[in-house]
C-alpha cells in the first residue's frame, strides 16, 4: 500500500494514489468531493496564487510525505510535563497526531462540556448540524485537502448556559519516524449563553523526520455565548504549520482570538476567517509574532460583517529578525445589510535586521453607507529618539533596545485575560527578543 510520496515526485502527482490507498471508497462520503475541489483550485498553491504570493509552500511537499499516521508512542506524565507546555488550573486535552489520548487528559465536567474524538462524534446532533458547514471552506486549498485526508481530531461542545470556570488546554503533540503530513480536524461548538476559554499549544515528541500540520478548526459561537481562543504556536524546528480557523458567530455573541507565534518552525501560515452572522455580535482578534533565522510567518485574516450593529477589533504586531519574512493580510468585508458596523484593524511591525522582510496589506471592502471603519499599518525600526532618552538616563544600549522592543510587543500580551498564559507568552517572547537586541 503506497501512502508516501517519492522524493522525486510531487505530492500533487501522487495524491490520487495516496488517497485511494488510504481511504478507498470507505469513510466520510465528502472526502472525494473535497479532493476534487482541491484539484479544481489548482492543487498546492504557488506564488502565482494571489493569497500565497509571498509564501512558497511547494518545497514542503517534495520530501517524501506520508499521510498514514504512525503507531502512537507511549507517553508518560513526566514526559508530558517535560514539554514545558503545562499550565496550572486548567482542564487538559492531549492529542498525538490529532488523536485524543484519554489517559493523559483531564476532561472538563461532562455536565458542562462534551468532549469526543471526531472519529466518534458523527452521531452527535451538533456534528451533523455544523461539521464542514463553515463559510469560505471551499475557497481554501488546504481546507479542502484537510477535508479529503483528515483522520481524526477533537469535538468539543459547551452545553447551553454552561459556565466553564477553568480554561480547557489542548496540547497537540506530533510524532513520526519520517516525513509526515497530518491533517487534524476539529469542531468546537459554544451553545447559547455558554462561556468557555480554549488554549492550544504544540510540541514535537521523539520526532526523527519533519511533520507538516495542515489543520482545520470550525468554531460556532451561538447566541449570547462567549468563547475565547488562545493559540500558542510554540512548535520546534521540525514542525511546519498551515492552520485554518473558521468561526461562525450568532446574535450577541463574543469571540476573542489570541494568536502568538513564538516557535522555531520555518513555516507558519494562519488563515483566520470570522463570519458575523447576526446582529450585535462582537469580535476581538489579537496577534503577536516573532520571526527569526529564515522563518516565514504568514497571517491571513478575514472578518465578514454580514448584519447590522456588529463590532470587530483587530490588532497584530510583529518583530522581524535575521533573514526572516513576515506577512500580514487582513480583510474587513462589510456587506450591504451590515449598517452601523464598527470595525478597526491595525498591523504594526518592527524590523530590527536589514535582511528581514515584512509584507503587510490591511484591506477594507465596504458596501454599507452607515459604518465606522478604519485600518492602518506601520513598519519601522527602534526609535533613535527613545533610545537616546533611555541611554541619557544611564541605561545601556542593549538593555534600552530590549526595553523598547518588549514594550512594543507586550502591548498585545496585555490583552490576555489568563495570567498563566500571559506569563508563559512573555517569558518565551523575552528569550527571543533578548537574543535579537543583544546581537
Amino acid at each position: 500500500m503506497t501512502t508516501t510520496t517519492s522524493n522525486n515526485i510531487s505530492f500533487a502527482e501522487t495524491l490520487p494514489a495516496l488517497f485511494t490507498a488510504q481511504f478507498g471508497n470507505a469513510g466520510w462520503p465528502g472526502r472525494k468531493a473535497a479532493l476534487d475541489r482541491f484539484q479544481a483550485l489548482g492543487g498546492i498553491p504557488t506564488v502565482k496564487t494571489e493569497d500565497w504570493k509571498y509564501t512558497n509552500v511547494v518545497p514542503y511537499f517534495k520530501n517524501g510525505l506520508s499521510i498514514a499516521l504512525p503507531a502512537t508512542p507511549s507517553i508518560t506524565a513526566a514526559q508530558l510535563e517535560a514539554t514545558g507546555l503545562l499550565l496550572p488550573d486548567t482542564y487538559r486535552l492531549v492529542l498525538v497526531n490529532g488523536v485524543l489520548q484519554q489517559p493523559l487528559s483531564i476532561l472538563p465536567p461532562a455536565a458542562q462540556v462534551t468532549v469526543s474524538k471526531m472519529s466518534e462524534a458523527a452521531a452527535l446532533p451538533a456534528y451533523t448540524q455544523y461539521f464542514n458547514n463553515s463559510k469560505k471552506l471551499e475557497e481554501h486549498h488546504f481546507a479542502q485537502l484537510n477535508t479529503a485526508l483528515f483522520n481524526d481530531g477533537l469535538f468539543i461542545e459547551v452545553k447551553t448556559k454552561a459556565q466553564v470556570e477553568q480554561p480547557i488546554h489542548i496540547i497537540h503533540l506530533y510524532h513520526n519516524n519520517g516525513n509526515l503530513l497530518v491533517n487534524p480536524r476539529h469542531l468546537w461548538v459554544a451553545n447559547e449563553g455558554s462561556y468557555a476559554q480554549l488554549i492550544e499549544s504544540a510540541a514535537a515528541f521523539d520526532l526523527e523526520g519533519t511533520v507538516l500540520v495542515n489543520s482545520v478548526t470550525e468554531a460556532v459561537v451561538a447566541e449570547r455565548a462567549q468563547l475565547s481562543h488562545y493559540q500558542l504556536q510554540t512548535g520546534g524546528s521540525k514542525l511546519r504549520f498551515i492552520n485554518q480557523t473558521m468561526v461562525e458567530q450568532l446574535g450577541k455573541s463574543l469571540y476573542n482570538n489570541y494568536t502568538f507565534t513564538l516557535s522555531e518552525s520555518d513555516l507558519v501560515r494562519n488563515n483566520l476567517n470570522i463570519s458575523l452572522d447576526a446582529e450585535r455580535t462582537e469580535t476581538h482578534l489579537y496577534g503577536f509574532y516573532i520571526a527569526s533565522g529564515s522563518q516565514l510567518v504568514d497571517n491571513h485574516s478575514s472578518v465578514d460583517h454580514r448584519m447590522p450593529h456588529c463590532e470587530s477589533n483587530e490588532l497584530y504586531r510583529g518583530v522581524m529578525m535575521d533573514k526572516a519574512t513576515g506577512v500580514f493580510n487582513g480583510k474587513i468585508y462589510v456587506h450591504e445589510d451590515a449598517q452601523k458596523t464598527n470595525a478597526f484593524q491595525q498591523n504594526n511591525n518592527l524590523v530590527i535586521s536589514p535582511q528581514a522582510n515584512i509584507y503587510t496589506k490591511p484591506q477594507l471592502e465596504i458596501f454599507a453607507d452607515d459604518v465606522k471603519c478604519s485600518h492602518g499599518t506601520t513598519i519601522g525600526q527602534v526609535s533613535e529618539d527613545a533610545l537616546f532618552y533611555l541611554k541619557a538616563r544611564g541605561i545601556g544600549d542593549a538593555e534600552a533596545r530590549n526595553m523598547l522592543v518588549k514594550a512594543f510587543a507586550f502591548d498585545v500580551t496585555a490583552q490576555v485575560k489568563i495570567p498563566a498564559v500571559r506569563k508563559q507568552v512573555e517569558q518565551i517572547a523575552s528569550r527571543y527578543l533578548s537574543v535579537a537586541t543583544n546581537n
